[in-house]
């Protein structure tokens, strides 16, 4: 079941689920890019191929809000923002340890292709974020993120080289489990609609399994 969020005859707002690449991967998985063409293909009986402009990504195992271009200048106007960055994503997150109230995190971060791994280098691109904390219990820190760039994986390595790892991610905490989801969600987007220039927000709620019901007041 796809979780639409918003749709008219430019834009396709829709919730990713957890676990399923954005777009075909060296898994060869079933990408949510394809479940939604055939989506929009079979319900609209489309003759040809479905035209989804991919605007921005999320990492395969997070699940979250996204954004998709029906027609190709839309794609082209949206990717604009996203250069610009007046495309603008907030997350949430659940970290390892207390964090500060808020801050500023700024790194260089370099992606090691052939791992699929990110870490800071000196030589890698500038990455910066914003936080929040909004709880704190069972030594886990709820956190409120607003991304100043888009690097891959730049809030996993940003927050664990502080030595506040996301709860439950695979990759990037040693102290995680097997079995466990990675806490990281991406709650909203603002952007300009392509067409009507009118400024848009989506917000979706954030998941109710653990340790996201930890913080539910």
């Amino acid at each position: 079941m796809i979780n639409i969020i918003y749709e008219d005859n430019h834009l396709l707002v829709v919730e990713k689920p957890i676990n399923i690449p954005v777009q075909e991967d060296s898994s060869k998985d079933l990408d949510f890019l394809t479940i939604l063409k055939d989506f929009i293909k079979k319900r609209d009986n489309k003759p040809g191929n479905v035209f989804l402009g991919l605007i921005h990504r999320l990492d395969r195992p997070v699940g979250g809000i996204m954004v998709f271009a029906k027609t190709s200048k839309c794609a082209s106007r949206l990717s604009e923002q996203v250069r610009n960055r007046t495309f603008k994503k907030s997350y949430f997150a659940v970290v390892e340890g207390k964090v500060e109230d808020k801050g500023t995190l700024i790194d260089k971060l370099l992606k090691d292709t052939k791992n699929n791994i990110v870490k800071v280098d000196k030589n890698g691109k500038e990455s910066i974020l914003d936080y929040e904390l909004i709880r704190y219990k069972d030594n886990l820190s709820l956190v409120k993120i607003n991304l100043r760039t888009g690097r891959s994986h730049q809030i996993r390595v940003q927050f664990s080289s502080r030595g506040h790892a996301l709860y439950g991610d695979q990759k990037y905490n040693k102290n995680s489990k097997v079995g466990e989801q990675i806490a990281l969600f991406a709650n909203s987007i603002t952007f300009n609609h392509p067409i009507t220039k009118d400024e848009l927000t989506f917000e979706i709620d954030l998941p109710i399994r653990n340790p996201w019901n930890k913080f539910k007041v």
